[in-house]
């Protein structure tokens, strides 16, 4: 997650206007959603993967650290439509009868599963776009100028702000268990992994009014307000992306359609 906001503040786009950043992530997301082709999908992917890498310049190696973690939730959930029951066992392709139920994968399954797939981590390439290119800072305050409710704004920064002090906190209680032998063999690690656990929530939630406080004493009136650098919005980049909407548009419809 640091190396995450690391990127997202030093990369080769960081002098792109951050609400192009936003209108390129957010429309490939919307046709990615509505297309219902496989090919889109997969297009979407390539896409996404080199703008991040070749043009962000994000490592690759730690790009697709970064999509195992999605793509194996996403397998894992595929798989059970993958599997369906048929009433012939010739339709299968791979597959088991037990009793009189015949259950495996079929050629429609199949493609059902590797459609949304697809279209899942295609989605995830456009969010993971967003956020190696673009600071959350950058994000709320294109936001706030596109009259998202305030409330919104700032439960937004504030979970994002606690989801650090969340893992800071697991850190520092994992090394001083773990420069006490507390992860030293299977029970130990157990043990340790379980007071971990129940320590953690306290300690963030003593570290989180301790931020509110900070806040409070800052003059905190609900309303977070952050830095903001002058951004010249560029018209290549506009026609570059109105170009790549059209046509995956227009590949959705000769391909599969719109949902």
């Amino acid at each position: 997650m640091l190396h995450l906001e690391r990127y997202a503040y030093h990369n080769s786009l960081s002098g792109v206007h951050p609400g192009e950043k936003l209108l390129f992530s957010m429309s490939t997301l919307i046709c990615c959603l509505l297309a219902n082709s496989l090919l889109v999908s997969s297009l979407v992917i390539v896409i996404m993967t080199l703008a991040a890498v070749c043009k962000a310049s994000v490592p690759l190696t730690y790009y697709f650290k970064l999509l195992l973690f999605p793509a194996a939730f996403l397998l894992l959930g595929t798989i059970t439509i993958a599997v369906t029951f048929v009433p012939a066992p010739s339709d299968l392709l791979l597959g088991v009868t037990l009793s009189s139920s015949n259950f495996g994968i079929t050629t429609e399954s199949l493609t059902t599963a590797a459609a949304l797939l697809t279209r899942a981590l295609a989605s995830v390439t456009c969010l993971y776009f967003l956020s190696l290119t673009t600071p959350f800072a950058e994000i709320i305050s294109v936001l706030r100028k596109l009259k998202c409710p305030e409330l919104l704004l700032e439960l937004m920064c504030l979970t994002y702000r606690y989801i650090f002090v969340l893992l800071d906190t697991a850190a520092k209680i994992y090394t001083s268990q773990a420069a006490r032998l507390g992860y030293w063999g299977l029970t130990k690690t157990y043990s340790s992994l379980g007071c971990l656990a129940a320590s953690l929530f306290i300690r963030s939630y003593r570290r989180s009014l301790d931020l509110y406080i900070s806040l409070e004493a800052r003059c905190y009136q609900g309303r977070l307000e952050v830095l903001e650098r002058d951004y010249s919005i560029s018209k290549k980049n506009l026609v570059i992306i109105a170009i790549n909407q059209m046509l995956l548009i227009i590949l959705a419809l000769l391909d599969g359609g719109i949902i």
